[in-house]
């Protein structure tokens, strides 16, 4: 007796590291957590070209509003392709939004990597943040709808460890170019931006389309022969390909009687719609005014301010920053369904806020004093920043030039808001299926077809 969640999970079953279709699934995930890496290149690239003298000769020494414009036009590129995406992820399946990924981030970089002046450059990232969008759109939603169950956790939160693997390898790549006496110093960095994404292609070629997406459409049969193949080692009759189309369908099925009579209005309606629209802003938000967007893209600016001036240290610590980064993020990507999501949040967040008291107090003490060991002592601290932040960027650039450290106080009380609103307000989800959230959220308000999702069913657990 089990649900989808619990099937797979007897005594006898095997590792999947000892079962071919889970070996070629988990590899084909690998490969698409790859597609994270553009995002995270980016944000890697702009903190660590910053500090080379040939790229900001190149940019005429961009300061305040441009510097800020140059980072904000990414993330205006990736506002503008997201409900295209999303648009194109539901209609023609969740492949084709990654091959349009493809294409405007082959047309982003050749542009930004051949650029002929700054305003080259910067328009370059206007296609780089649209193919951002289509990526980042895609690629998670078919890694959570393909993942074996009980993988599914760990499979989503390691996309993320994908940014931070583009983020490694550019800043070393920065690192490594710095001796470089001209343009190319900067150029090769962003020419390789692409690299990471091309390593995925193979995995990405040999990847199913989602079995959720051919639900939606009709396509029942496909959709079961996909869950065969890569859940069961092609056996139609395991109890996992039964057990997860009837919580497919029955979603499917919710969410489309729902949707004949949605309207905006809904999310406000049931408790449960308001609580989930309160998690998706307070996170949102959160997400951005973290303080992570200032040490990420404006990395050279906050060691600039702590007397950390040199083009060597400033890319050294930005590559090391990113290796710190790698590593804490896997570790909280495979603890996930062990500590849960909302324990996660709480460290997260107390962490991040105390780590940038301190910078702030430092940072502080360093513009009145000058002494080279204040300004020093700030570096262990950002690393410890961003270990809780991997358990507004226009306006980043200005604030940072007009206020320096004054400007970190805002998001030290943002995160000391934030750790209550986590403690109060944010659900325990691990354990459960997609099909599930409704019954966590709406309680008994929960509609019979959402609720399939938690009722036992006659599954026999798989030998």
């Amino acid at each position: 007796m089990g649900t989808v969640a619990e099937v797979g999970h007897g005594p006898s079953h095997q590792p999947w590291w000892k079962t071919s279709h889970l070996i070629k699934l988990n590899s084909i995930i690998l490969s698409l957590v790859l597609f994270s890496s553009a995002n995270g290149y980016d944000g890697g690239l702009m903190g660590s070209i910053l500090a080379l003298n040939t790229w900001n000769s190149f940019m005429q020494h961009p300061t305040g509003a441009y510097l800020g414009w140059m980072t904000a036009i990414y993330w205006l590129g990736n506002g503008l392709s997201t409900p295209l995406a999303a648009w194109c992820s539901n209609r023609y399946g969740r492949k084709p939004g990654l091959y349009a990924g493809y294409f405007f981030l082959i047309i982003g970089v050749g542009m930004q990597a051949g650029a002929p002046n700054e305003k080259a450059f910067t328009y370059a990232r206007l296609f780089i943040g649209f193919a951002a969008g289509f990526l980042g759109n895609s690629a998670p939603v078919l890694i959570n709808e393909i993942a074996y169950p009980s993988h599914r956790a760990i499979a989503s939160a390691l996309f993320m460890c994908g940014w931070y693997v583009g983020g490694t390898i550019c800043g070393w790549v920065t690192f490594a170019c710095r001796v470089i006496p001209n343009d190319w110093s900067w150029r090769i960095p962003v020419l390789l931006q692409i690299f990471l994404p091309l390593c995925a292609l193979p995995g990405f070629l040999m990847a199913p389309e989602s079995p959720r997406w051919y639900v939606s459409v009709g396509r029942l049969e496909e959709a079961t022969d996909v869950i065969a193949k890569y859940h069961a080692g092609g056996n139609r009759d395991d109890p996992i390909v039964s057990t997860q189309m009837m919580e497919i369908e029955a979603a499917i099925t919710a969410e489309k009687d729902a949707a004949k009579s949605a309207s905006y209005l809904d999310m406000f309606k049931t408790k449960g719609n308001r609580h989930r629209l309160f998690i998706s802003v307070t996170l949102g938000f959160v997400a951005q005014w973290a303080g992570n967007g200032v040490v990420s893209y404006y990395l050279p600016l906050v060691l600039d301010s702590v007397g950390l001036k040199t083009t060597t240290e400033q890319t050294l610590i930005s590559a090391c920053l990113n290796v710190w980064n790698l590593l804490w993020a896997t570790a909280a990507a495979v603890s996930v369904d062990r500590l849960g999501r909302r324990f996660l949040f709480l460290t997260s967040a107390s962490v991040m806020f105390l780590s940038f008291v301190v910078v702030t107090a430092l940072s502080a003490s360093f513009a009145k004093s000058g002494a080279s060991s204040v300004g020093l002592a700030v570096v262990p601290f950002l690393f410890i920043f961003f270990a809780g932040y991997d358990v507004g960027l226009f306006v980043n650039a200005i604030a940072l030039d007009a206020i320096q450290w004054r400007y970190y106080i805002v998001f030290a009380v943002i995160l000391f808001i934030f750790i209550f609103v986590v403690y109060f307000t944010y659900p325990e989800t691990r354990g459960h299926t997609l099909e599930q959230m409704a019954v966590i959220f709406d309680g008994e308000d929960a509609v019979p077809s959402q609720a399939v999702a938690l009722e036992k069913t006659d599954v026999e657990e798989k030998e």
